[in-house]
C-alpha cells in the first residue's frame, strides 16, 4: 500500500518566519516514488507551522491525484497532531487562516476517492 508522509515547519520563529513543507511518497515495495519540498508561506503573522504542515499534506494529495493514485488504498502520515485531528474531526478548525487549507485537504481526499487513513 502506498504511504505518503508530509511535514512542515516555520523558522526561525513561529509564527512569522518562513514556512516550508516537504513530502515523500513510498510505493508498495517501500521504494520512493516521488518527493518534493518548497515554500509554504512568506514571513507574516499568519505564516505558522500549521500552515506549513497543511501545505505539505495538500501538495502530497495533489501529486497523488495527478499521478493516478485515485481509488487506491493510501496511508497518509504526518507528525502534526493538530492537522491530523482536524481532518479526523476530533478537533474543530478555530483559526480562520487554516480553514481554507483544511477545506482543500478534505476536498482532495474526497477527489482521490481513496480509503486514506490519515494518522501518525
Amino acid at each position: 500500500m502506498p504511504v505518503a508522509y508530509f511535514d512542515g515547519a516555520c523558522e526561525p520563529r513561529n509564527p512569522g518566519g518562513v514556512g516550508t513543507y516537504g513530502f515523500v511518497i513510498y510505493g508498495n515495495e517501500g521504494n520512493v516514488v516521488h518527493e518534493d519540498y518548497g515554500i509554504a508561506c512568506e514571513p507574516s503573522p499568519n505564516c505558522t507551522n500549521n500552515v506549513a504542515e497543511y501545505t505539505g499534506l495538500i501538495r502530497a494529495l495533489e501529486w497523488l491525484l495527478g499521478n493516478g493514485f485515485g481509488g487506491s488504498r493510501i496511508t497518509v502520515r504526518g507528525d502534526s497532531q493538530l492537522v491530523i485531528r482536524q481532518l479526523m474531526g476530533v478537533y474543530s478548525v478555530r483559526a480562520e487562516h487554516l480553514r481554507p487549507l483544511h477545506d482543500r485537504a478534505l476536498e482532495l481526499l474526497k477527489k482521490l476517492q481513496c480509503r486514506a487513513r490519515v494518522g501518525p
